[in-house]
């Protein structure tokens, strides 16, 4: 390991960036070293400049994930490399504004009737009920589950920040359906190891096949459902900030645009929606 990938290490454990988050930092700059086949502290602004023309133009990356580099560079330069500025002119292609293919009530329903694995029918039931993203779904803990005051912790979720997610009576009848069943001891969904959290692969190989068996042909994967609850929350009145928070958002812009995707939206409802107990399931 190079002293200069040390240095970068221990400055984002320093300021808390999630694992994901230096994983991916550091696999940018690494790819920045290779491409010129140079440690990026013997690079200059041009070369930098030229790096990103690169990426949009010969790679085709998208804007965001041109945005991701450049934050992971930037950070180097400024935080590590300790430059006064970082000048550098660099045109990022703008952001798609696409709107997902979002599933539908009745969709939700088919699909969660379509899945016959009780651990994977409360996953997914998890997952929609509190709008999850998938890495804080297969990190969920036995001990993250406060019945009493239903209430569910998020622990280092985006940003590495926690959260409180309401628990529906809907879901956590289902959750405690689960225990009985299960008796999961420390991750709530667990591989075929006790001691290791289900895999993320898994939880979006055990979506897909719901989606197929509910014969939804919508794209996306897992992280559909948490669109959903989204969209779901706000049309039963939810206020947007109050889903702000539930999802976890540092910028309500993030959260705005899911009103946006709503027809004639209007806050009214100050609880969040039983999305679970309103569901049709059946007994299987």
């Amino acid at each position: 390991m190079t002293p200069l990938r040390q240095d970068m290490m221990a400055a984002m454990k320093q300021r808390g960036f999630a694992q994901r988050t230096q994983q991916t930092y550091l696999s940018a700059v690494q790819a920045l070293a290779e491409h010129y086949h140079r440690s990026p502290d013997q690079l200059s602004v041009i070369e930098l400049q030229q790096y990103f023309d690169h990426l949009a133009q010969h790679r085709n990356l998208s804007g965001a994930s041109c945005r991701l580099y450049l934050n992971a560079v930037r950070f180097l330069y400024l935080k590590v490399l300790k430059w006064q500025s970082f000048d550098v002119e660099i045109v990022i292609p703008k952001k798609a504004q696409r709107i997902p293919e979002l599933l539908t009530r009745k969709e939700v329903n088919r699909l969660i009737n379509g899945v016959t694995n009780p651990k994977h029918r409360t996953l997914l039931l998890t997952c929609y009920g509190c709008g999850l993203r998938l890495n804080e779904l297969v990190r969920l803990k036995v001990s993250d589950i406060d019945g009493e005051r239903r209430l569910l912790r998020v622990n280092a979720g985006k940003g590495n920040k926690d959260r409180l997610v309401v628990l529906s009576d809907g879901l956590l009848d289902s959750l405690r359906s689960y225990w009985s069943l299960y008796h999961p001891a420390l991750w709530l969904f667990c591989g075929r190891d006790p001691r290791v959290s289900l895999h993320q692969q898994s939880a979006q190989r055990a979506y897909k096949k719901a989606k197929a068996a509910a014969c939804i042909d919508k794209a996306g994967g897992i992280h559909g459902l948490r669109h959903a609850y989204a969209t779901h929350q706000l049309e039963a009145g939810l206020p947007v900030h109050q889903l702000q928070r539930l999802l976890g958002h540092s910028n309500i812009k993030s959260t705005e645009r899911y009103a946006h995707w709503i027809h004639n939206y209007r806050e009214g409802r100050e609880s969040v929606a039983d999305l679970v107990g309103t569901l049709e399931i059946g007994n299987e």
